[in-house]
């Protein structure tokens, strides 16, 4: 199996048949990939296994970077394995340890302890890769809530003898249990359904079976051979599949299934483009966001903005990213709670506020929330007022923005909205209260020469009827039938 790279490698541009550095790969990416690879081979921990805070929202792994385990029980329960890394940056002049991933399993006896150092042994390998001839480790006995179970050391060969063994066993018992599959089949439906209740492989596979298995698994060359003939018929559940497959591997399998298929159903490509977020892969989210409008007829136009505001809970540096990708008609599409998002106290991203805005996004229901997330607090109430001065996103009847605005005090946003167009007094009789009286007294007399200059502005007529503007270019608005002349 592949190592797991921390670097990004691209053809040359001068050479295609070699590889040149591309930038470094990002910690989330390098950990899904890794806790796939773990949980295909059985070794993630059972209570948890997490990416430490301060290497998530994007940031990338260092470049040289290396990779570490420690196993040791917990200070009250469990055994953890903790994973580092540890680089030298060259700027700062020195080096740099710190921790990447901690699992934890609820066990805490020596065989859990045992388990947990073939855990931190499958993570080394997967990132340092296997450098020799092994023995093999294997599970014998029991389910694994089972604690009295054994960690048993196998050879090459007897390892050989035990899978002939087991499988003859199979074999033997497969007329009987024939009936039993089929109910199972019925019963958990999916093939990977099957596998989670059951624990094991079905005893037969579909070609579509196999396909999903060879995704799972990253078997490339199976996958290659298997995929075409059942692709008509399961072309979105595949590209579902194959989006949630992290790495590289994934990411080929990806590519194919889209080049060799015309059309996949909406429902079938937002559940893919939210598997590839998900699994944070930045790249493939690009890349499914960029053919979607060619892979699915009558794409809702809010789609790009549904899967920006998908990615902010757990991966905002792909929902800015999808923005920054997208285009004015995409974002005036989207839905207004996208603008909430990005305006919530203490985390309020002005860039991205601001990068909505410029492209077209309406308020919509959410104007009101927007405005009172950026106007509670004081040190927030610019970037109201720069959105609003930018463009009006807040339609002129919606008095609740105003209000909100009235009650925090903010009154730069609030004459905003009163010169885009609010009504203050309409905004008064259903929203009474709220607001200080310095902010009324300026809101009030900021409306009164709104008024009056909006009276000055109107053309008067004059004593026959005529505008004043119309007698001074020579016209007579009384005549009929013609104009005459002064």
């Amino acid at each position: 199996m592949e190592i797991i790279e921390f670097d990004r490698w691209k053809p040359s541009a001068d050479d295609p048949r070699k590889l040149e550095y591309a930038g470094q790969r990002i910690a989330q990416e390098v950990f899904e990939e890794l806790k796939h690879r773990l949980e295909g081979m059985g070794y993630l921990p059972d209570e948890y296994f997490l990416l430490r805070d301060e290497w998530q929202n994007g940031r990338e792994i260092p470049r040289d970077a290396d990779l570490f385990c420690t196993v040791d029980y917990g200070a009250s329960e469990g055994v953890y394995v903790d994973v580092y890394l540890k680089w030298y940056d060259e700027k700062q002049g020195k080096g740099f340890t710190d921790s990447f991933i901690t699992g934890k399993t609820l066990g805490e006896n020596g065989n859990d302890l045992d388990r947990m150092f073939l855990t931190a042994s499958a993570i080394t390998k997967a990132v340092h890769g296997d450098h020799a001839t092994h023995a093999r480790y294997m599970k014998i006995g029991g389910v694994e809530e089972d604690t009295g179970g054994r960690v048993v050391h196998l050879s090459q060969r007897e390892e050989k003898v035990i899978i002939a063994a087991l499988a003859e066993q199979r074999e033997r018992q497969e007329e009987a249990m024939g009936r039993t599959e089929q109910l199972l089949r019925r019963m958990t439906g999916s093939i990977t359904a099957y596998m989670d209740t059951v624990g094991q492989r079905p005893l037969r596979m579909s070609g579509y079976d196999k396909t999903i298995l060879a995704i799972r698994d990253g078997e490339l060359p199976a996958f290659l051979e298997l995929y075409p003939k059942v692709l008509d018929a399961y072309a979105g559940d595949l590209l579902i599949e194959a989006a949630g497959r992290p790495g590289a591997v994934g990411r080929k399998m990806t590519l194919l299934l889209m080049a060799d298929t015309a059309e996949i159903s909406e429902e079938s490509y937002r559940a893919a483009c939210r598997k590839a977020i998900d699994i944070n892969d930045p790249e493939k989210v690009a890349f499914l966001l960029d053919q979607a409008e060619g892979h699915v007829e009558g794409l809702s136009p809010s789609f790009y903005g549904e899967m920006a505001a998908y990615a902010f809970s757990d991966h905002r540096h792909i929902a800015r990213e999808i923005i920054k990708q997208c285009s004015e008609e995409q974002i005036a599409a989207a839905p207004s709670h996208l603008l909430e998002l990005f305006s919530y106290p203490g985390t309020a991203d002005y860039e991205m506020l601001s990068t909505l805005v410029e492209k077209g996004i309406s308020g919509g229901g959410s104007s009101a929330d927007v405005l009172h997330n950026l106007t509670q607090d004081r040190r927030n109430r610019w970037m109201a007022e720069e959105l609003l001065g930018t463009r009006m996103w807040v339609t002129a009847n919606d008095l609740c923005a105003l209000h909100v605005c009235i009650k925090n005090d903010a009154v730069g946003a609030a004459k905003l909205l009163l010169d885009g167009g609010m009504n203050y007094d309409r905004c008064r009789q259903l929203f009474p209260d709220g607001g200080s009286p310095e902010t009324i007294q300026a809101l009030e007399g900021h409306w009164a020469e709104f008024q009056a200059q909006a009276q000055e502005q109107e053309q008067p007529d004059t004593p026959n009827g005529a505008p004043i503007e119309a007698q001074r270019n020579g016209f007579d608005g009384a005549a009929m039938g013609g104009m005459t002349l002064g």
